[in-house]
Formats: C-alpha cells, sequence, structure tokens
C-alpha cells in the first residue's frame, strides 16, 4: 500500500513544526504537575485556543475548527513528539467528546465552550483502590435525595485533579442491579464542598496523579450523563476516545530519533555505535515497531473520519503503542549505558535525561486507560470473537 499525506496536510505540517520551533523550548528540568509545570501548560493552551489548534477537529459549533481528523492526527504528532505542552488530553480528548455524545443540550451549552477555549479544566474519576482493571467493581456511592445526588467514596489515579475545576466521574446508584448496569456518570463541580483531593508522586517525582475525595457532595440531578443505571455504556465511549491516538507512536519516533543521534556521536574502542551490529539491529527492530504504532493509530483515525468510535481498534493501538514506547525506551537505555539513568539536571546525562525521564514515566502508559491484559480481552472477545472466560 502507498501512504501518503495530501499536499494540504503536509503544509499543515510544517505549520505546526515552525510554531513549535519558534514558540516552544523544552525544558526537562521542570517537574511534571508542579505549579510551574502548569503555568507554562495553561499559557500554551491559551496560545491554542487563540489559534483554533486547541478544538481542532471539533465541529465549530462546539468552539473547534472543523478540521479533518488526519490534521488532528498530525498535530497531536508532532506536538507529542516535541514534548510539548497545552494539548489538554482530558477536556479535549476525551471529556468533552463524551460530553457530546451522550450529554443533554444543557450540558453542552455549559461545558464544551469552556473546554474548547481553554478556560476550563477537567479531570477524571474511574479508578478506585478496589476498581482498576475490573472497573465495574466501583463502590463510589450516589444516593438521590430530593433534586441532588450525594456521592460518597474515593477515586485514585485522578490526572490533574489538583488544577481541575470539573471532574466527570462513575459513581454506583443502584446496588442491587449487576454491577454492570448500576452505575451513573455525573459532572461535578470541584469546588463543591466535601471534595478534597490528596496527591500522588511518580517515579520520576512529578506529580501527574492523585487520590480524589467525596464526602456527602451534593451535585445537580441533572448532572447525569446519558441514562441513570446505564453510565457504563456512556463511560466505555469516553475509553474508547481516551485510547485513540498517535501520542505513543510519536514519543517513540522521538526516542528512536535521540538515540540514532546519540549512536552517531559516541565513539567507542574507535568507532561509533551506529556502526556496532547489535546496535544497528536494535534500531532498525524500534523503527519496524514505531512505523506499525503509527498504521495503527492511521487505522483509527480513518475510522473517526467516518463517523464511527473505534472499540477493538482503538484497544489495538494502545495496547500496541504503550508495550512500544516502553520498550523503545528500555532499549535507548541500554544503549545509552549506565549514563542512561542520569537524571534531567544532572551534569554529562546524556540527551538531557530524555530517555530516563521518559523511560519511568512510559511504565504508567501501559497500565493506564486500561492495562494491557483488559485491552488484549477486548480484542480477543470484541475483534476476534473468542467466548469469554
Amino acid at each position: 500500500m502507498r501512504f501518503e499525506f495530501t499536499p494540504e496536510e503536509t503544509a499543515f505540517r510544517q505549520e505546526v513544526k515552525d510554531f513549535l520551533k519558534k514558540d516552544w523550548k523544552e525544558d526537562l528540568n521542570v517537574v511534571a504537575g508542579s505549579e510551574e509545570w502548569w503555568a507554562i501548560e495553561m499559557a500554551m493552551r491559551k496560545k491554542l485556543a487563540e489559534k483554533g489548534w486547541l478544538a481542532l477537529s471539533w465541529p465549530k459549533e462546539y468552539g473547534g475548527n472543523d478540521a479533518t481528523v488526519m490534521q488532528q492526527v498530525i498535530f497531536t504528532d508532532e506536538w507529542s513528539y516535541a514534548h510539548a505542552p497545552g494539548r489538554d488530553d482530558a477536556g479535549i480528548g476525551y471529556i468533552g467528546p463524551a460530553i457530546m455524545v451522550h450529554g443533554t443540550e444543557e450540558q453542552k451549552k455549559q461545558h464544551i465552550g469552556g473546554i474548547a477555549r481553554g478556560e476550563v479544566v477537567w479531570c477524571q474519576g474511574y479508578s478506585e483502590p478496589e476498581a482498576g482493571s475490573d472497573l465495574a467493581s466501583l463502590s463510589t456511592r450516589a444516593i438521590l435525595e430530593g433534586d441532588e445526588w450525594v456521592i460518597n467514596g474515593q477515586k485514585i489515579w485522578t490526572s490533574q485533579a489538583h488544577f481541575a475545576d470539573w471532574i466527570l466521574l462513575l459513581v454506583r446508584t443502584d446496588p442491587d442491579a449487576p454491577k454492570h448496569k448500576g452505575i451513573t456518570m455525573l459532572l461535578a463541580d470541584m469546588k463543591t464542598p466535601g471534595v478534597s483531593v490528596r496527591p500522588i508522586i511518580d517515579m520520576s517525582n512529578g506529580h501527574p496523579f492523585n487520590e480524589t475525595f467525596f464526602d456527602n457532595v451534593r451535585v445537580p440531578k441533572e448532572n447525569v450523563v446519558g441514562e441513570v443505571n446505564r453510565g457504563w455504556y456512556a463511560g466505555m465511549t469516553l475509553l474508547d476516545f481516551e485510547r485513540s491516538g498517535v501520542e505513543y507512536a510519536a514519543v517513540s519516533r522521538r526516542a528512536l530519533d535521540e538515540t540514532v543521534k546519540f549512536a552517531s556521536e559516541t565513539r567507542v574502542n574507535g568507532k561509533s555505535l551506529i556502526e556496532v551490529p547489535t546496535v544497528r539491529n536494535k534500531l532498525a527492530e524500534m523503527a519496524v515497531n514505531v512505523e506499525v504504532s503509527y498504521m495503527l493509530s492511521y487505522q483509527i483515525a480513518w475510522l473517526q473520519s467516518k463517523g464511527e468510535v473505534p472499540n477493538k481498534e482503538a484497544s489495538m493501538g494502545k495496547m500496541f503503542g504503550t508495550e512500544i514506547e516502553q520498550r523503545t525506551f528500555q532499549t535507548a537505555m541500554q544503549i545509552l549505558g549506565l549514563y542512561g539513568q542520569m537524571i534531567p539536571g544532572s551534569k554529562g546525562a546524556p540527551l538531557h535525561g530524555f530517555i530516563e525521564n521518559n523511560y519511568l514515566k512510559s511504565i504508567a502508559d501501559t497500565i493506564q486507560s486500561g492495562t494491557s491484559e483488559i485491552q488484549r480481552r477486548i480484542v480477543a472477545t470484541r475483534g476476534l470473537g473468542l467466548p469469554r472466560e
């Protein structure tokens, strides 16, 4: 198959590259999740909103730019490759689209515009201490009292909850129903009394995650997204959006390019590392895997361009993309040798610590948004038609 971008798409890619070259300079010393990091994140998000790139492929009626799905892929590809901030993975990537599909007209009017303008920050409340891969076992409870839902429980791994204005969460509203059918999706203002957030520091010393607690938190009954007790289906739509994307392939491509550059410039026993057969073979394997990851992402984009919400395809792309990302950084660490373990800011750290920092971050990617084991189950049952265990 011959695959090419159109002249318009190629020109748009160059426009994105030119913008990044002019307006973005990466600094690995800024700790993810810190106040300094968030200030940079929001400043860039404002620039993207002003250019019409924040909600690039959203319909104009929702504050988007009506760009094609492939333009969105190109933008995300270059942005992720550059490790640039501002994209709003949660609001733009999956929470906004889920509200568009399952929300009421009032909910769309209230929330979608603020996301598209980069004014309102969202987080997602799914996982709990006892409900991760088996998400349907969640126990955070919501009881309807008059015109309000009263929420009690705990969520965990809540990305950017310490900066968020709103949360979209799954709660159990019928404890007697089968576990997949007693769940409801709710929207809650993070400033509501009873909501509290506690930080989780990850192995790269960043603060992307949090624990979020709900103690008699009251939200209006009209904050239900979709149907009461049928929130599982709305929740799975959101995950299909979340698992779709080219980010993992782009980050792997960056790791490959950086490692090739390092191997070309580093000499051992009188010759460059890139001349060593084992190193060349590892780099070639990395390159092949990155291309496969891209092809899976392009297939997902093609399905989305036809108006479909990919399911098994999104799981395939997420599973392969995250595992290859992790393997790519692991291979890069091996090629860099012991010096590759030096963190950003260390004197003499190869590639300024980019490989070490992202290798640690890549561990979480095969777990969050559904583990690789969960993705394989989806591919097996919904893709191959295999029986459930």
